[in-house]
């Protein structure tokens, strides 16, 4: 078992605006920053474990990448390597930074932690919580993308008995983050992902997070999608943000 972190990379003329907004979102602080050019930094929550990073890029639009935390980077590279995965940078600091078969960035890293934050309470009584990576993935590299997923964690898959496109991997007890897998209508393409959160209060976190610098897109039964102020999509749903699971069944 590891811990898996998201990282915010944000476009650098939209940093500061996107670190500011997400610092509101979660209610996290931030951290001193790091890096050559202090290019990093960590969101820390009020209690718990710290499970979301952010990045300013040297250059490109905003993105998300996941770290998963190891014993052994390299040892895991390997692995991952021999699952279909490709090694992009063997850092001298000791993490590796990969692509998934399908193109998707994420790295290997040290940094032991164990304890899943809270969800935040809000003034009007709702909780919320970022507690998902949706990946997003053409059609083209799917059944190959999930497959390596599945084989690089050894969670167990499930499948959405509401909507073909989703499956997810069952995450162990403690982890931050669940894994949501969404087969995309585009046939050719790189692997994206975007953060979810799970709320109790759909309608309060869209007006929320309004407020905070969001703009609302779509609106679905379960989930309305939103822009941060960086530019990146995200999702708030209808999830208990202490199961992840779905706080009511589509059509009730």
């Amino acid at each position: 078992m590891f811990w898996m972190s998201a990282f915010l990379d944000l476009a650098p003329d939209r940093f500061e605006d996107g670190v500011a907004f997400w610092r509101g979102v979660t209610g996290h602080e931030l951290s001193p920053a790091r890096g050559e050019t202090g290019e990093f930094a960590t969101l820390v929550p009020p209690d718990g474990d710290d499970y979301l990073r952010v990045q300013r890029l040297g250059e490109g639009p905003s993105r998300i990448h996941l770290d998963l935390h190891v014993e052994d980077p390299q040892t895991a590279a390997d692995q991952a390597e021999s699952l279909g995965a490709t090694v992009v940078t063997r850092h001298d600091l000791g993490y590796v930074v990969m692509a998934s078969p399908g193109g998707f960035t994420f790295c290997f890293v040290t940094h032991p932690a164990a304890t899943r934050p809270q969800p935040a309470a809000w003034p009007n009584g709702h909780r919320a919580l970022v507690d998902q990576v949706c990946l997003d993935i053409p059609a083209a590299v799917h059944d190959m993308e999930v497959a390596f997923w599945c084989d690089l964690t050894g969670w167990e898959l499930w499948n959405s008995p509401y909507r073909e496109e989703f499956q997810s991997l069952v995450r162990p007890p403690g982890i931050p983050l669940r894994l949501l897998l969404q087969r995309l209508g585009d046939v050719d393409g790189v692997v994206s992902a975007h953060l979810d959160i799970a709320t109790t209060d759909r309608s309060a976190e869209v007006e929320r997070h309004g407020r905070l610098g969001a703009t609302a897109g779509q609106e679905n039964e379960l989930w309305t999608v939103l822009t941060d102020p960086a530019g990146s999509p995200y999702c708030l749903t209808d999830r208990d943000p202490e199961t992840g699971m779905l706080l009511r069944e589509p059509g009730h």
